[in-house]
Order: structure tokens, then C-alpha cells, then sequence
């Protein structure tokens, strides 16, 4: 049984403990304000592009853009793994990695991106060349999405890459934080999409121009929205990661604390005995 004393200590060490989970549960519920305010910022123009774009795969006859084609035959399929640049958030970073490492068992020939560091470190332990590294949350993030865009891009037309699939968490809520796989490249129209009516939507000089000039944006505002959303992600991971750490800090404490007052009162009760015993050992 440990003595009073390493109890006491062991009581120290969790409420120090205790003080560093609670400010970092203080740190992520501000940083999550900020990062869904910038998130919900972002949704109109989101939903703008991809409903313009929609309309120009619908008016067009025939798109010829390298977006649209399949990839080069016989070269390897892209992936970015996005993940956060730190850990403390609970499984949050592992079930990525997880997600990225069934898709690359499914998948014989792959090369990687990272964004963030911890799939970069991930990505070592993986099948495939990892092409570029890209941090999450340092700098600017829509310059490292931008970067990014044109760099996969750049690989795409090139023949280098043959598809692009994105591993990045789903914002569901505060407590859920879904992995999810998308293919990213080619862009497929989506089955039942309808040809618009004539004069509906007007497009100058020509809707086959304006599409070449929007999938480039798309691609680009596509993974500067993931990034903004694996960053939320993380926060709320952290934030709930955080919470459950302090709960069963003070859990312990309390445990501990009963322990400790019973190791005490055992010691107590240990020297009543031994001094009523002596007492009466001297009078008889």
C-alpha cells in the first residue's frame, strides 16, 4: 500500500496536471471560436463556386480541360493526408492516419502530400514517395493552399499523378470528427445532372473559357476549405480531449485523496495501538 507521503506527492503531481489540461481547454475553446468564424466565412463562397460550376458542366458541350480527362495510365494515384501539426487531441490525428493507411492497402501504387506535421511523420512509415510537405497551421493558410493547388496541379497535367484523393477530417459536431476519402481529380459530373435551359444562365465570352478559368479556383478554394475544416476539427478534438483529461484528473485527485486519508488514519490508529499496548505491557 503507498505511504501518506507518495500519496501527497502523487495528489501534486495530478493537480499540476490538472492546471495544464485546463488552460489548454481554455486555449482550444477560443481557437475554435476563431476557426469556425473563419469556416462559416468561407461556406457562402463555397457554395457560390461549386454552384456556378455545376452550371457550366451542365451548359457546356464538350469540356476540354485536364480536369475533366482521365489521368495518365499507369502512373500513381495522389493522395494529401491533412492532418494538425500537434498532438493532445485524442484519436483525432490517428484516425486519419488510419483512413490514409486502408486507402494506401487498397491502393498498390500511390505517391503522398502532407499537410501537417504529424502526416508527415506519418507518411514515413508508408508505401510511396511523399512529394511535398506542407505545414497546417503555420503562415499563411490560404498561401500553403495555394502552393498546394498548384503543385498537385502542376503533377496532374504533367502525367506524374493519375488521380487526386484528399484524406481530411469532417466537421460533424463538437464531439464528432469523421475521416473522410474524396477524389478530388478528375472531376466527374455528378449522374442525372440535367442540361440547363437555354438563355437560363449567360456566361461571356463563352462558358468553355470561364470553366477554364474556375477549376483552377475551385481545386485551389477546395483544399483552403479542407485545411479550414481540419483545423476546426482539431480544436474541437482538443477542446473535447482536454475536458475528458481534466474530469479524470480530478477524479484521480478525489481517489487519491480518500486513499491518502485512509493511509493516514491507518498510521493514527497504528500508534494508538502501539501506545495503549506499551502503556499496558508497564502496568503489568
Amino acid at each position: 500500500m503507498p505511504s501518506v507521503r507518495d500519496l501527497r506527492d502523487r495528489i501534486r503531481s495530478l493537480k499540476n496536471t490538472q492546471q495544464i489540461t485546463k488552460a489548454m481547454k481554455q486555449v482550444a475553446a477560443a481557437k475554435i471560436r476563431r476557426a469556425e468564424a473563419l469556416q462559416k466565412q468561407s461556406r457562402p463562397y463555397a457554395d457560390a463556386i461549386g454552384a456556378m460550376l455545376r452550371d457550366l458542366i451542365a451548359s457546356v458541350g464538350s469540356i476540354d480541360h485536364p480536369f475533366m480527362k482521365p489521368g495518365q495510365e499507369g502512373a500513381p494515384g495522389g493522395v494529401i493526408l491533412m492532418t494538425a501539426d500537434k498532438g493532445l487531441a485524442g484519436s483525432f490525428n490517428a484516425n486519419l492516419i488510419r483512413a490514409a493507411e486502408i486507402h494506401g492497402r487498397e491502393n498498390a501504387s500511390l505517391a503522398w502530400y502532407a499537410v501537417g506535421i504529424k502526416a508527415r511523420n506519418a507518411l514515413r512509415r508508408q508505401r510511396g514517395e511523399t512529394l511535398q510537405f506542407w505545414p497546417l497551421a503555420q503562415g499563411v493558410m490560404y498561401d500553403n493552399a495555394r502552393e498546394l493547388a498548384q503543385r498537385v496541379t502542376a503533377d496532374f497535367t504533367e502525367g506524374k499523378i493519375s488521380s487526386l484523393t484528399l484524406v481530411a477530417p469532417k466537421l460533424v459536431n463538437m464531439m464528432t470528427q469523421r475521416p473522410e476519402v474524396r477524389r478530388i481529380l478528375p472531376i466527374v459530373p455528378e449522374d442525372g445532372e440535367k442540361k440547363t435551359t437555354a438563355g437560363a444562365v449567360e456566361f461571356e465570352p463563352s462558358p468553355e473559357f470561364v470553366l477554364g478559368r474556375l477549376l483552377p479556383k475551385y481545386l485551389e478554394f477546395t483544399l483552403y476549405s479542407a485545411m479550414l475544416e481540419t483545423n476546426a476539427s482539431f480544436y474541437a478534438a482538443q477542446l473535447v480531449a482536454m475536458n475528458n483529461a481534466t474530469d479524470n484528473a480530478k477524479k484521480l485527485i478525489d481517489q487519491n485523496t480518500i486513499e491518502m486519508n485512509k493511509a493516514r488514519q491507518a498510521a493514527i490508529t497504528k500508534e494508538i495501538l502501539e501506545i495503549v499496548g506499551g502503556a499496558e505491557a508497564l502496568a503489568g
